[in-house]
């Protein structure tokens, strides 16, 4: 096989271990404050929203430390060991007790810190400044098929449900559990890839590499230590750079529609009385139409990588555009009180007849914006910060997460039109940062082709 056919290799195997790993945990997410809701234990006292918070809280401190893990323990194993704790976390959900519903979102912050930073590593170290739009493209949508067959189990699982049995919970997650750890598994089969050393750099490269080992074979324990470190103060340096603080207001706000599209929307449409009995299963169908939107927006802008000739621009504003008309008929469609409603649902009238196709639109919508931003981030920050793309992808995670924890607070407390007015803010800040990066890159993309002439 080439290096190139290695490397594709590696992000499509990527790929499918966080498709099944996010089988069960977005799954999970979705469901889990409907499924909190209906349980028939007066001991729980959990909340799936406060649960989320102190995940992407912890999360985001964690990033702080994921690249010197991952630069000591390296991407393959980081990713694994990560894994695990999210199937611990999925598993909790078996025997839900409060104290360890709690103590595993402690845990799942810690593993999703490193998983995301090595994921973000390899993602880098398989790509090239001409593959990295289709790279990231290729690993968007296989991990957004995740959306797509755990929302379709759910619907399956609950159609006809108006309550969510102690047996119905326990089979769904027993199910999830089994496929989070075969998505853990899989990371085995990741490859390092050929490095493909210029003729002239060919001898530097090797005494350099010579150099390291001589260096690190003498004094193991303190190489580790140099290297963590090393790490660690790149982040930190990274996180002010020009670049990374135009980004941040773009990253900041996938954290918040994150926390939207993931959790919150899914429990207005179970909360949704006027969509009938069935309100509860049609939680799976929106997780679907999300999914589907994912998948088209990864294949159409990441994986065909049509739009490189005019930048990342057209795509991102693509993204805006569909996600203020989603919250635009989500405001008219949606009651205001079903982020916050009881399990009995809320009989709130909203500004229109409520309209489950319209409902389900707005998911796609809300699935196809996300992924047009998402693509267009993880593309601009391989491409800036290649050399350095474990710090990168952690800085990156630090922000959109501890975004993410901030809207999953306010999630318990505030009217669903507040929320949709926060999004409608921070999106639009969010994509003309994100317009002025994108000059900054494409500015260096040219001194470096007139560089090399």
């Amino acid at each position: 096989m080439t290096p190139e056919g290695k490397r594709l290799l590696n992000i499509v195997i990527l790929g499918f271990g966080f498709m099944f790993m996010f089988t069960a945990f977005q799954t999970c997410g979705n469901i889990e404050q409907t499924v909190i809701k209906s349980f028939n234990s007066t001991e729980f006292h959990g909340s799936g929203y406060t649960s989320m918070a102190i995940i992407y809280g912890v999360f985001s401190a964690s990033n702080l430390i994921a690249p010197s893990v991952v630069t000591v323990v390296g991407p393959q194993l980081s990713m694994f060991f990560s894994g695990l704790l999210y199937s611990g976390y999925i598993a909790m959900f078996i025997y839900p007790y409060t104290w360890s519903f709690y103590t595993a979102s402690v845990f799942v912050g810690i593993g999703a810190a490193i998983l995301w930073t090595a994921q973000g590593n390899v993602l880098a170290i398989n790509s090239t400044d001409n593959t990295i739009g289709r790279n990231s493209g290729i690993f968007w949508a296989l991990l957004q098929f995740s959306l797509f067959f755990g929302n379709l189990y759910i619907y399956c699982a609950w159609h006809g449900h108006d309550h969510i049995t102690d047996k119905d919970r326990q089979t769904v997650f027993i199910s999830l559990t089994v496929i989070s750890l075969v998505g853990c598994f899989l990371f085995f089969l990741i490859r390092k890839p050929d490095p493909e050393p210029a003729p002239a750099e060919a001898s530097e490269s090797l005494l350099q590499a010579e150099s390291t080992e001589s260096s690190t074979a003498s004094s193991p324990h303190s190489g580790l230590c140099t290297q963590a470190l090393d790490a660690f103060v790149k982040a930190c340096k990274m996180f002010v750079t020009k670049e990374m603080l135009l980004l941040s207001t773009s990253i900041g706000y996938t954290g918040l529609e994150l926390t939207f599209y993931s959790g919150v929307y899914g429990t207005c449409i179970g909360a949704m009385t006027q969509f009938g009995k069935d309100a509860k299963s049609l939680i799976g169908i929106s997780g679907i139409c999300i999914g589907i939107g994912e998948i088209l927006g990864g294949g159409v802008f990441g994986m065909l990588n049509k739009c490189n000739r005019f930048g990342r621009n057209p795509v991102v504003l693509l993204g805006l555009i569909t996600h203020f008309v989603a919250f635009y008929l989500i405001f008219l469609n949606i009651a205001s009180d079903a982020p916050i409603a009881p399990e009995a649902g809320t009989d709130l009238q909203a500004y229109i007849t409520p309209s489950l196709g319209v409902a389900l639109l707005c998911s796609f919508l809300l699935g196809l914006g996300d992924s047009c931003f998402n693509t267009q981030l993880l593309s601009i920050i391989g491409f800036i910060f290649r050399d350095n793309s474990a710090p990168a992808f952690a800085v990156f995670k630090f922000i959109q997460s501890i975004m993410a924890a901030l809207a999953f607070f306010y999630s318990n407390y505030l009217l669903l039109h507040w929320q949709l007015l926060i999004l409608v803010v921070m999106g639009f800040l969010g994509s003309m940062t994100f317009f002025m990066a994108e000059g900054l890159a494409e500015s260096t993309r040219r001194e470096s082709d007139y560089d090399s002439i």
